[in-house]
């Protein structure tokens, strides 16, 4: 945290084991190593969540290969200049000095000469590759007007066909339970509380319970599963083994809120109940095991069609799979909804009309369904997108409109389901072209606005803020492509890819790393009370590391390889945090 904020923290952290320490001839004998390798192991020792390569693409540092290939190349030049030995000087003797060459590689275009990626809160471009934000050529991301302005380049959507009688029917009966009037739009822009650490992986996935206000739910990439009521502030539980991999969806059952579905890498389906946590599989897509990759199922997209009772997923090979989730059984074969070996990202029901379904895919389509007629190559309308599409939503309230996220910086919006389809209607440009090692930016819906035009996102490319740089969340008006608002805090350095808003209440969650903070929008009281001074924060630290045999904590590597699963589903194992505060007050610095 910064200097400059005074807070108060309830610490709950195992002790670590003491290293061994270096003798000092150890150290004598490194220090010439160390010196050479200081320059090159600083700069590649950053973070990777907190200022990653600003590249999508996988990137593999190429210095090793080239190093060799000097070393290579120059020993047979030293042999054939070198002077013969002189008279007397054994055969043997001591060679001379290495001299060692690193050579700047841009981890972008692959060549030698220049880098591109963040220093500090500033972009560099790759000289060979088109403005990183708006991914046209001619000038660079510190100057891109999209960067200042948003709502640059955003054409405002044509006057629609209301001539169609599927658009009598949405007037008739769909429109008039829409509210006209617009609420207030207060932004939780201020951080109420946090939980640090609260993930052994990164946050993948974030839920409010539907029946208890200050109850969330959340995942992460190693399957754990972990409810915490934040008013509650040191209320909270984890369970182990619901899943031996990514925990990449969930869901509340309408009828039962004690009752959880959760999707993961693994390929199974877990209906998991929250008290007991106790999960069971409803479905697994890899019951002889691991095979390989070209085998290995998993489960991204998932959503509940409450009127049916269905229960709809879709892996990593473009496969939709229908489960009764009252019988536990799956519903027919298994339906081709995206291109053969292409992963379906999302699923989205429509909420006015359930078995209207938007599924998006990484062969750059998002497709509208009707799951009474599913066939192959049966959609009633495909979005085409320019590169992978991470999630696609209808709008809340009416289910009239699709929000898209697509990774090559744009947010897609179509203002109207039944009109024209091939194109959309307004294209914002937004940085959230993400880096392997964090979870996919997906923009949501505000689903407490009427007027269905809030969305929220968190961003990539960092901002200089009084010399800080920090990843702000976005608040974006989908009618004019504005920036409404944006949400960050000094303490705060991190990436915010997992963002949530409240059905109910003004308040605001954001994953980033393993830690959850939730936001408030400021009162009168809290804007009188900064004038004087600063608001202190409260957080929690609760680690949830485990001690492994040989006493040190699991903190493995954050890296985005889905690969194989620990080991079989276990019963869930169920871990309780409790804290005390101790005195009273507000601690100052």
């Amino acid at each position: 945290m910064g200097p400059t904020t005074r807070s108060r923290f309830v610490y709950n952290r195992r002790g670590r084991g003491g290293g061994g320490q270096c003798t000092v001839d150890e150290a004598s004998d490194d220090d010439e190593q160390r010196a050479i390798s200081s320059s090159s192991s600083d700069e590649e020792a950053d973070n990777e969540e907190e200022e990653p390569e600003a590249s999508g693409e996988e990137v593999d540092d190429g210095d090793d290969e080239e190093s060799e290939g000097e070393d290579g190349a120059a020993e047979p030049a030293n042999k054939e200049s070198a002077p013969p030995p002189a008279a007397g000087e054994r055969k043997g003797g001591r060679k001379g000095p290495i001299t060692i060459s690193l050579k700047k590689v841009c981890k972008v275009c692959k060549r030698t000469g220049h880098e591109a990626g963040f220093k500090g809160a500033v972009y560099i471009d790759c000289p060979m590759k088109p403005c990183f934000l708006c991914k046209m050529p001619g000038h660079t991301t510190l100057t891109c007007p999209h960067r200042v302005a948003m709502e640059h380049g955003v054409i405002p959507a044509p006057r629609r066909n209301t001539n169609t009688s599927l658009d009598y029917v949405f007037q008739s009966q769909v429109k008039g339970k829409i509210s006209m009037v617009k609420p207030q739009f207060l932004v939780p822009n201020q951080l109420e509380c946090g939980n640090i650490k609260f993930h052994q992986r990164r946050v993948t996935c974030l839920e409010f319970h539907p029946t208890k206000n200050s109850v969330l739910l959340s995942g992460d990439k190693k399957g754990l599963l972990g409810v915490w009521d934040y008013v509650k502030l040191h209320e909270k539980i984890t369970y182990d083994s619901v899943h031996s991999c990514i925990l990449n969806s969930m869901k509340i059952d309408a009828a039962n809120d004690e009752i959880l579905y959760t999707a993961s890498s693994d390929g199974t389906i877990s209906c998991t109940d929250l008290d007991t946590g106790i999960g069971s599989p409803l479905l697994n897509l890899n019951p002889n095991g691991w095979n390989g990759p070209s085998t290995w199922r998993m489960i991204y997209g998932m959503d509940l069609n409450t009127d049916k009772g269905l229960l709809l997923v879709a892996d990593n090979f473009g496969f939709l799979y229908l489960l009764d989730r009252r019988s536990k059984t799956r519903i027919g074969h298994p339906v081709l909804i995206h291109k053969k070996g292409s992963k379906v990202t999302s699923l989205h029901c429509n909420p006015a009309q359930p078995d209207v379904l938007l599924s998006s895919g990484n062969d750059h389509y998002a497709r509208i369904w009707d799951t009474r007629k599913l066939e192959p190559n049966s959609s009633l309308a495909s979005l085409a997108h320019g590169r992978v599409v991470n999630s696609g939503y209808f709008s809340p309230q009416s289910g009239n409109k699709i929000l898209t996220t697509c990774q090559d910086n744009r947010i897609r919006v179509w203002d109207y389901i039944f009109g024209n389809l091939q194109s959309p209607s307004r294209e914002i440009v937004h940085s959230h072209d993400f880096n392997r090692h964090l979870t996919p930016f997906k923009a949501e819906w505000d689903p407490k606005d009427y007027t269905e035009t809030v969305a929220v996102i968190g961003r990539y490319i960092s901002e200089n803020y009084n010399g800080v740089a920090l990843h702000p969340i976005d608040f974006i008006d989908t009618n004019s492509g504005k920036l409404l608002a944006e949400v960050m805090d000094p303490d705060i350095t991190t990436i915010s890819p997992v963002n949530k808003l409240h059905p109910r209440d003004d308040v605001l969650v954001t994953g980033s790393s393993r830690s959850i903070f939730i936001w408030k929008p400021k009162t009168e009281a809290d804007l009188t009370e900064e004038r004087a001074k600063q608001k202190a924060k409260e957080y929690v630290y609760g680690s949830c590391s485990r001690k492994k045999s040989n006493g040190k904590h699991d903190n493995s590597s954050d890296d985005d390889s889905d690969g194989s699963p620990d080991g079989k589903n276990k019963k869930a194992k169920k871990t309780r945090y409790t804290h005390t505060v101790k005195g009273k007050g507000k601690s100052k610095v």
